[in-house]
């Protein structure tokens, strides 16, 4: 990023956002079909870059179960709506109806209404575990240490540690702070933590012990972050500037690879395509999930930061479903507008600047459009 002046008491650094990039062509091409589309992180291995982010509007244990059959894991949000109630159905269907200026207190009453389960939770990751799927639990960074133990205890096989935005070292006069260094090495599970926007924070994150570090810094379609408390870094910007820490990590600490996996601001093909080509290796997906006719939310989209009881800094969204989970993955589309077939959007993109797998794809010339 570029050092500005805004004044004569401050300098700035110009960021970019994924809608001011765009891939510059080359002179290769290759077959869609002859790309990989494929991710590994630590033992594991899927078909797609992607993971589903933990909110109650896309994941559910059957949506995890269905979206692993597609290809890419889900996060289920350990302390959402599935590890507070023994049946979410009727809450779900009363959020996606809910309308006015009463949604965010109306959500803040029915999470506060009943508590986080620990028996419940670890039914639901018992749940996930029988289906014999990878299982991702996430958490917020402030309940990590009481849950993430009984998560991998029930069987989870990833945890995502996720805010708005979490530090390696968090300075508190109320209590002991999680130590993430030594939590993550304790902890019986590779851990994918953020969010991150700058290359000291990802660094700090990286040195950890962290598989994979989060991109974002409430950018998403559901967050309101920029508007509450001021904080927000331009996607394209964030995720090249954490590719960068990856490459000094992996010199520092002697070839030990650090996932990047962008999570916001990403709500078309197009945005995730470039996502990859600034450097990640993963995408979370959010709105692109939430308007599948079968995700729970019915085509309401909300996050964690909607419900928070003192400081909202999200919204509860209602989107256009445009088909199935199967048709947004795999298609075929039926519209243009880069809300379905994501991954044949990802392999034709490849495929017309001539690369054949995600990390090639991360050499993509690109153009800055603004």
């Amino acid at each position: 990023m570029t050092d500005i002046q805004i004044g004569g008491a401050k300098r700035a650094r110009r960021g970019y956002s994924l809608d001011e990039i765009a891939i510059a062509p080359s002179r290769r091409t290759r077959d869609p079909q002859e790309v990989s589309t494929a991710w590994s992180i630590d033992a594991f291995r899927f078909d797609l870059p992607f993971i589903a982010a933990p909110m109650d509007s896309i994941v559910s244990p059957g949506s995890a179960v269905a979206l692993a059959g597609m290809g890419m894991p889900a996060a289920l949000n350990v302390e959402g709506l599935w590890g507070r109630y023994e049946d979410p159905v009727p809450v779900l269907r009363e959020i996606s109806a809910l309308h006015g200026s009463g949604v965010t207190a109306r959500l803040q009453a029915i999470y506060a209404a009943r508590p986080v389960d620990h028996g419940l939770v670890a039914e639901r990751i018992s749940e996930l575990r029988a289906a014999g799927i990878t299982v991702v639990a996430a958490l917020s960074p402030q309940r990590t240490a009481e849950l993430a133990p009984r998560v991998v205890a029930a069987g989870a096989d990833l945890v995502v540690i996720r805010g708005t935005t979490v530090s390696a070292e968090h300075v508190s006069g109320s209590g002991e702070p999680l130590n993430l260094k030594k939590f993550i090495y304790e902890l019986d599970a590779p851990v994918i933590v953020g969010g991150c926007a700058t290359h000291q924070a990802a660094l700090h994150l990286m040195r950890t012990g962290a598989a994979g570090v989060l991109v974002g810094f409430g950018g998403g379609s559901a967050h309101t972050t920029s508007d509450v408390i001021g904080v927000r870094v331009p996607m394209a910007s964030a995720i090249a500037d954490v590719a960068a820490a990856r490459r000094d990590y992996l010199d520092e600490s002697g070839g030990r690879y650090v996932h990047v996996i962008a999570d916001g601001a990403m709500g078309r093909s197009g945005d995730i395509v470039k996502a990859f080509a600034c450097g990640a290796d993963a995408a979370m997906l959010g709105s692109v999930l939430a308007r599948a006719t079968d995700a729970p939310g019915g085509g309401a989209h909300w996050g964690a930061e909607a419900w928070h009881a003192a400081l909202p800094r999200g919204q509860r969204n209602a989107l256009d479903q445009v088909g199935t989970f199967a048709e947004i993955l795999h298609g075929p589309s039926r519209n243009a507008q880069g809300t379905m077939n994501i991954v044949g959007a990802l392999r034709k993109a490849m495929a017309t600047t001539g690369y054949s797998d995600i990390k090639e794809f991360q050499r993509v010339e690109m153009v800055v459009t603004t």
